[in-house]
């Protein structure tokens, strides 16, 4: 159609025809890359390969495998075999040991508790007394204070001494007899009348030691 008609038929009142609109262009969709080394997972840079077990490198958090460990010799199977023998022999001595030093104690509880039981209320000491009768008892030498009579009947053997609690107790032959088949640990001063006098050197009063004397 020339201009000059298209401008005859736009004065004759027609309209021209309406210009087609342009939809607009579609970018292609990127296919993502099927291959296994191409694929992005999670902070897993593209490209890597994923190593599988067995194949390719091994990650550095995997476990290693077990070396076997060396055979032990015979010879050292029978040493460790006697050192822990040995081992359970000394703890059991130890263990023995414990449980007889417990039953001593508990033993010697007891029998000084029925010596003390057994003397009460049976001293002899007299706190008038003025004469210092020394002995040795215990590495050391102790003393009691006795009068006169007391001394002569000591020296004969028909009293004896009984410690008890730290105190010495004078008491007569055949109780100290008694508290000393209950606990002999007890009696500090028994005097046989037949040994010689001079085994026990303190029983003649001119060998008495002076009470001012430090010992």
């Amino acid at each position: 159609m020339t201009d000059s008609l298209r401008d005859q038929l736009l004065g004759l009142g027609f309209k021209p025809a309406p210009k087609p609109e342009r939809k607009p262009e579609r970018k292609p969709e990127r296919k993502p890359d099927s291959r296994p080394g191409n694929r992005h997972t999670g902070n897993k840079p593209a490209g890597k390969p994923a190593g599988r077990p067995g194949q390719g490198a091994r990650p550095d958090n995997a476990p290693r495998a077990a070396q076997p460990k060396p055979a032990r010799s015979r010879e050292e199977m029978d040493l460790a075999k006697a050192y822990a023998i040995r081992a359970q022999k000394e703890k059991d001595e130890r263990i023995e040991a414990e449980r007889l030093k417990q039953e001593e104690a508990r033993v010697r509880r007891e029998a000084k508790a029925r010596v003390e039981e057994l003397l009460k209320g049976k001293s002899l000491n007299d706190p008038d007394a003025e004469i210092a009768r020394h002995f040795p008892y215990g590495g050391k030498i102790k003393r009691i204070h006795v009068n006169a009579e007391q001394l002569k009947a000591l020296n004969a053997g028909e009293l004896g001494v009984v410690q008890q609690n730290g105190r010495y107790l004078l008491v007569t032959a055949a109780l100290l007899a008694e508290a000393e088949s209950i606990f002999p640990a007890c009696v500090a001063l028994k005097v046989d009348p037949d040994a010689p006098a001079g085994d026990d050197p303190y029983a003649d009063p001119q060998y008495q030691v002076p009470d001012d004397l430090i010992w």
